[in-house]
């Protein structure tokens, strides 16, 4: 007889050594790939610990990456379970087994447990769908149970043919036994299966040419019964009382050894036969897994479903496009783009919150290109940089099958009843509740604003501490939130009994100025009747009333806070740091003070979460946070682009969008997110329109709602030609600050083909990296193709990106280079109230702070009425306001509307439900 000892271990180092070689040459071929293995165990089993640790042994001997994942023995099924489905959706997962058995007090389903694991990642084998697919003889698609198939491997290296042999498996469980007879009869052999229970087993066991025993019995088969020449393979592990051992017991197999190896061609040992190549299986199955996943998926690459459109001319209204494509689901999306299960919070079929845990998860994930979408001076009516957005993240994606997402604001529902209407009732009505929550969190600051100023006219300092600090059960406490009051006015105590009289004094009395108040209350309604409101008149108030405002919600200085904050704890600390008032000392009173903080953080938890959508072709986009573009910065959040940069990889795109134009969104977005969220942008692509052109080289006033005048719809090139100033002073602001860019030419059907080109070419001259005629509005990403590969060449080009100014540089200096840089001014002129707003900041320690300037978005200058670009004009400042959370100072250069109202004839007339399919009829 041959005993499998040597030629075991043989086989398992032959396995180990192929299988490292395939890792090597996947690693190679995919630089940072590896195979990854997931051994998830519930309990603490001496027996089970044993096993997994040889199998992550082995596991790093390969280059298998294994992830030992160890529940307590109190974990529920539930728990369990979705610690399964978290597994089942990482994509760095390939093999994934639950050890067995399972350690648990409570009771769990082990076949459900089982059958949870995703059959192409069930490299133990024993998922119904595996165990279906080997019945069936489908061995290239499924897993095989580790055991048999390394008992498999063993009797081939015999060199026996199993084809037309006679093979009888004596064991019918699901792990070894029924897999092995179904793997002897597809390998062609003739099979039979015994067990405790046959009859005839010694008669059936001689007629063996190949033996598998698998009963679990000690020494059941005896020599005697073997047939001469017979190869034998005993999977038995059973312990026997032995005197002569340490332990007083011995470890035997299912045959008894001794006798059954004279009458053996070839025997497996107990200990040290079967055991090492179900381990050595275990590794070629993971590996494989790794190979299957590398066939259908590239690294890096998503495997994602486009939807085609269906172009129809002319063009249907923006309502009819959107309700006309059957979105994916969006977990499906969410699966499509890397993110795991447990990373993503449905809300309904369309949209999904992802949670910040992906962000810590792909934090060794580099960036791809970062792009960011600007426009020249608009006119009213907007030259379309979101549909050149969203056209160009289709052209990247669904036709040039590049990783790419968009990342854009939210828009505010407002002036979806008012001006704007709406193509889009999930992504402009409520979508996942963030401006309702920043509503909440807004207007607790402005009650809690209020109520401490009434409540500190209305009692003693002594009354005050009391109800500040009471004494709960006898004992009085500080919270966290007074601690830090505490400290901040220099008072090092937390024994709310040590307190002076003065510094209870100190403690209770914020001492707001009511006319320094600069928080107001919000409303995300266009309502023009609460733009000035006298808040206190009823008797219950005492007396105290003041006039006050209501601002839109998006203009609140928390959509801001959202838009900046690159986590939970950052947005914490800039909630905190939010500026409402000053005290009559002249001293700067923040939400911190007013102990809110806590509260807005509680407030703000979800909607701190990017919100997951598509586009109509199938595209990913977050949308998330949409702060004003006058009073604030006007970008969508960093979280969502530091996300989605991670998603896409290295090779991948992400493009956001910058609210108006390149000298006020953009400028933002360089000087004030760039700096914030530390990231670099490799590309702008600026949006021009031959309208806005035309208007720019004087053509008569554009305005929404009134014809188009002729000049507009015929051709002009002279009057185009002199427009191009505006263009060319647009492609010089994005070029200081060291960025490439591409300039894409949004095509209208009246536009001709020579206004068309000679956009093109002046852009060009103007130093543009390349310039491009684009169709998206009617052709959806097959309109974008060129502006797609355009900016696909431009991001390979050096970036050398800087910003405009340095934060420490005085307040005036930094609005100066602003203003001369950006907008062609030849200085500025601060009026009194801003003069005076300038060393009270300075003073308060707010200087350092970025510029986020408030002037109209429809000219370079102050002035909504001079076009083109506009040089040698004075800068008026009027005032100079601050968002201290947010981490900017905002001069007012003109007057800026935070309240919206609306028109005679308001877009609600023509917003209308279908009860019967629940569809949303809109405007356009």
């Amino acid at each position: 007889f041959v005993s499998y000892e040597t030629m075991g271990s043989k086989v398992k180092k032959q396995v180990r050594e192929r299988l490292k070689k395939q890792v090597v040459e996947m690693k190679e071929k995919f630089p940072g790939f590896r195979p990854g293995l997931a051994i998830l165990q519930v309990g603490n089993r001496d027996d089970s610990n044993l096993y997994i640790n040889m199998k992550l042994k082995a596991a790093a001997e390969i280059g298998i990456s294994a992830n030992h994942i160890k529940l307590p023995n109190t974990a529920t099924e539930a728990e369990v379970l979705k610690c399964i489905a978290s597994l089942n959706g990482d994509p760095a997962v390939h093999g994934f087994i639950v050890q067995l058995p399972l350690d648990t007090d409570k009771p769990i389903n082990t076949e459900k447990i089982t059958n949870a694991v995703a059959p192409e990642k069930d490299v133990d084998g024993l998922s119904s769908i595996n165990a279906g697919k080997l019945s069936r003889g489908d061995l290239g698609d499924c897993f095989i149970p580790c055991t048999p198939k390394g008992c498999m491997e063993l009797i081939r290296q015999t060199g026996i043919q199993v084809a037309g042999k006679r093979a009888v498996v004596v064991g019918r469980s699901k792990i070894v036994g029924a897999p092995m007879h179904d793997l002897l009869l597809w390998n062609h052999a003739t099979v039979t299966t015994c067990h405790s229970k046959t009859s005839t087993l010694a008669e059936e066991v001689g007629k063996a040419d190949i033996l598998v025993v698998a009963a679990g019995k000690a020494e059941m088969v005896k020599g005697e019964w073997i047939k001469p020449g017979a190869i034998v393979i005993d999977c038995g592990i059973n312990h026997v009382p032995d005197s002569t051992k340490a332990s007083g017991k011995r470890v035997v197999g299912d045959v008894a050894y001794s006798t059954a190896k004279e009458k053996a061609s070839y025997i497996t040992p107990v200990p040290g036969g079967v055991g090492p190549m179900t381990v050595a299986m275990l590794m070629q199955s993971t590996v494989e897994s790794a190979q299957r996943f590398l066939e259908k998926f590239q690294p890096g690459k998503w495997n994602i479903q486009y939807n085609q459109l269906t172009l129809k001319m002319p063009v249907p209204s923006d309502i009819e496009i959107s309700q006309s494509c059957i979105p994916k689901p969006i977990d499906q999306v969410a699966r499509e783009v890397g993110l795991l299960p447990d990373e993503v919070e449905l809300y309904g079929q369309t949209k999904a919150k992802v949670h910040l845990s992906a962000l810590k998860r792909l934090k060794n994930q580099p960036d791809g290109k970062y792009i960011v979408v600007t426009g020249i001076t608009p006119t009213p009516l907007g030259e379309g940089k979101s549909t050149t957005t969203v056209g160009l993240v289709q052209a990247l994606g669904a036709h040039l099958h590049q990783n790419v997402f968009a990342c854009v604001r939210q828009p505010s529902q407002g002036p979806t009843f008012g001006i704007k209407g709406m193509s889009c009732s999930v992504f402009n009505l409520h979508l996942t509740g963030d401006i309702h929550a920043i509503t909440a969190a807004n207007n607790l600051v402005a009650a809690a604003v209020d109520a401490r100023i009434f409540h500190e006219l209305t009692q003693t300092d002594q009354a005050l501490y009391n109800r500040l600090v009471p004494s709960v059960s006898g004992v009085r406490k500080f919270s966290d939130i007074q601690i830090r009051r505490l400290q901040k006015l220099g008072i090092n105590k937390t024994d709310p009994t040590a307190l002076t009289k003065e510094e209870v004094n100190l403690f209770v009395r914020l001492d707001i100025d009511p006319g320094t108040i600069t928080w107001q209350r919000v409303l995300d309604t266009n309502d023009r009747f609460l733009r000035k409101i006298t808040i206190g008149q009823s008797p219950t108030e005492k007396g105290f009333s003041r006039m006050a405002q209501f601002d839109i919600t998006v203009s609140s200085e928390i959509m801001a806070v959202l838009a900046l904050s690159d986590g939970l704890d950052d947005m914490k600390k800039r909630l905190g740091r939010m500026v409402v008032a000053s005290s009559k000392r002249g001293e700067p009173v923040t939400t911190d003070d007013l102990g809110v903080t806590g509260a807005l953080a509680v407030l703000m938890r979800d909607a701190v979460k990017p919100n997951l959508m598509q586009t109509l072709e199938g595209t990913p986009v977050f949308v998330h946070a949409g702060p004003f573009a006058n009073i604030a910065h006007g970008n969508s959040s960093v979280l969502a682009d530091k996300i989605a940069l991670k998603l896409v990889g290295k090779e991948g795109f992400v493009v956001t969008e910058a609210g108006f134009g390149a000298d006020i969104g953009m400028e933002k977005f360089f000087n004030i997110k760039c700096r914030y969220s530390g990231l670099r942008p490799h590309v702008v692509v600026l949006v021009a329109t031959v309208r806005a052109l035309k208007m720019h080289g004087g053509g008569p006033a554009v305005t929404a709602g009134v014809p188009l005048p002729k000049e507009y719809m015929e051709e002009n090139l002279q009057l185009l030609e002199r427009g191009c100033s505006n263009l060319n002073k647009q492609i010089q602001n994005a070029r200081m600050f060291g960025v490439p860019v591409v300039v894409a030419v949004n095509a209208f059907k009246t536009d001709t083909k020579a206004e068309l080109a000679l956009v093109v070419q002046l852009a060009k001259e103007a130093g543009a990296f390349d310039a491009v005629e684009c169709t998206h509005w009617a052709e959806g990403g097959k309109g974008a193709v060129a502006l797609a590969q355009a900016v696909q060449r431009a991001s390979q080009a050096p970036s050398n990106f800087r910003f405009l100014y340095n934060v420490e540089l005085p307040v005036i200096d930094k609005i100066r280079l602003i203003a001369q840089q950006i907008y062609g001014a030849s200085d500025i002129e601060l009026l009194p109230e801003a003069q005076e707003k300038v060393t009270l900041y300075t003073k308060q320690g707010f200087g350092n702070l970025p510029i986020c300037m408030a002037k109209t978005h429809l000219s370079l200058s102050h002035d909504p009425e001079q076009k083109g670009a506009p040089t040698g004009f004075i800068l008026p400042i009027r005032d100079i306001r601050a968002s201290v959370g947010a981490g900017f100072l905002y001069p007012l250069v003109g007057t800026m509307s935070t309240m919206p109202g609306l028109p005679t004839r308001p877009c609600f007339y023509d917003i209308d439900l279908d009860p019967v399919s629940g569809e949303v009829n809109g405007l356009f």
